[in-house]
């Protein structure tokens, strides 16, 4: 960098933010359509913006800055290929706390610097973003970032621990059955066999989902051993660590979490109703076919004030920052968690904005309370 540049200060200069999106899980294509959304939103204002794409085979590239090449078109998800401004070149992040400068390389070309980047807003989901490994990168690096941290992002990507964590708080949980890599690859029979024993014990249907993904992908609601085979294939397909979980029956509720000055704070919580044209909430209901949500949910002010405490305690039992979303089922016994994600979407008809819509924080102000969040957090530990 330039003496010329060096001896800019953050105060004569926007914080630059770099919105990086894609990734190599099986979530990609709709991180491509948050990111669009994320993009938009932000106030070129007061901040300037580095597009960054992670192409499905883990190549860090630089995009155009074009939002409207990044949504939905005839039922299917944009791609960071799609967007990439070549098909070689690749983004470098600083390794050092020392140096927040971002670097371009292309094959046969001298390497181009890009500035420094104040924060990374990572909009991945999913294993290899989601899940703490970007995340503990980003730490290493010095480099502030909205969200969630490497053991909260871990924890909340692995359906496993996040349940046990769950459980350790007090926090309801409804019957799940883990099924480890191991146990099905040396002892399959004796895999079934536990799988036989949980459905007697709670009945049919079951949901085979992968431990560690989200978006309702690789999840496939079971009524006998019939379908079991295609759906355990199915989840390993996303990970090789599946979860069995058995139906509950109530109403399905989600509640965000934003963190404010004084710490965190529940939003008006939204209801989702049955889809009667799928088998479940699964991914073509919330992505492609657009389901919506009912918000606000339509509560006493007793249920609305329990399910609000109970996302707060999800978000502080596993050490959360930022943002959360907390989905619950209100049975006839109360409200029973069924998980947290991290980084929700941010797609224009994704629930977490709209929540917070309804509770007096529009889209925009949404997205800048995050990045100052980030801005105003020390890396390290805290």
């Amino acid at each position: 960098m330039s003496s010329e540049n060096s001896s800019q200060s953050h105060e004569t200069r926007k914080p630059r933010i770099a919105v990086v999106f894609g990734g190599r899980s099986s979530e990609h294509g709709i991180s491509v359509v948050t990111a669009g959304a994320i993009l938009r939103a932000i106030d070129r204002t007061k901040y300037d913006v580095l597009p960054i794409g992670i192409t499905r085979d883990g190549r860090w590239a630089l995009t155009a800055d074009e939002p409207d090449r990044m949504g939905i078109t005839e039922r299917r998800v944009p791609s960071v290929d799609q967007l990439a401004e070549s098909a070689e070149g690749a983004v470098i992040l600083p390794v050092e706390p020392a140096n927040r400068e971002v670097v371009y390389a292309e094959p046969g070309l001298v390497p181009k610097a890009l500035g420094d980047v104040d924060v990374v807003f990572p909009m991945l989901h999913g294993p290899y973003g989601e899940d703490g490994t970007l995340q503990g990168m980003l730490d290493l690096a010095g480099i502030p970032y909205v969200g969630a941290g490497v053991l909260a992002s871990a924890v909340g990507q692995d359906k496993e621990y996040m349940k046990r964590i769950f459980l350790s708080f007090g926090l309801p949980v409804g019957p799940y059955l883990v099924v480890r890599p191991r146990e099905w690859e040396q002892d399959e029979a004796g895999a079934r066999a536990g799988i036989a024993e949980f459905a007697a014990d709670h009945g049919w249907p079951l949901f085979i989902k992968p431990a560690r993904g989200g978006s309702s992908m690789g999840i496939t609601k079971v009524d006998s051993f019939e379908g079991l085979d295609e759906a355990i294939a199915e989840a390993r397909r996303h990970d090789p660590k599946f979860l069995v979980e058995s139906l509950l029956r109530g109403r399905e509720i989600e509640c965000g979490v934003l963190e404010f000055e004084d710490g965190p704070r529940a939003s008006l919580p939204a209801e989702i109703p049955p889809v009667t044209s799928h088998d479940f909430y699964d991914f073509e209901a919330k992505y492609i076919d657009s389901a919506s949500g009912i918000v606000p949910a339509p509560l006493t002010e007793e249920e609305t004030a329990e399910v609000r405490r109970l996302a707060v305690a999800a978000f502080e039992a596993t050490s959360c920052e930022g943002l959360v979303r907390a989905d619950f089922f209100l049975t006839e016994d109360g409200f029973v968690i069924n998980e947290i994600n991290t980084m929700p979407g941010f797609t224009p008809i994704s629930m977490y904005p709209r929540m917070w819509q309804e509770s007096g924080v529009a889209y925009p102000e949404l997205v800048d309370r995050l990045i100052q969040a980030a801005l105003n957090r020390s890396t390290g530990l805290r």
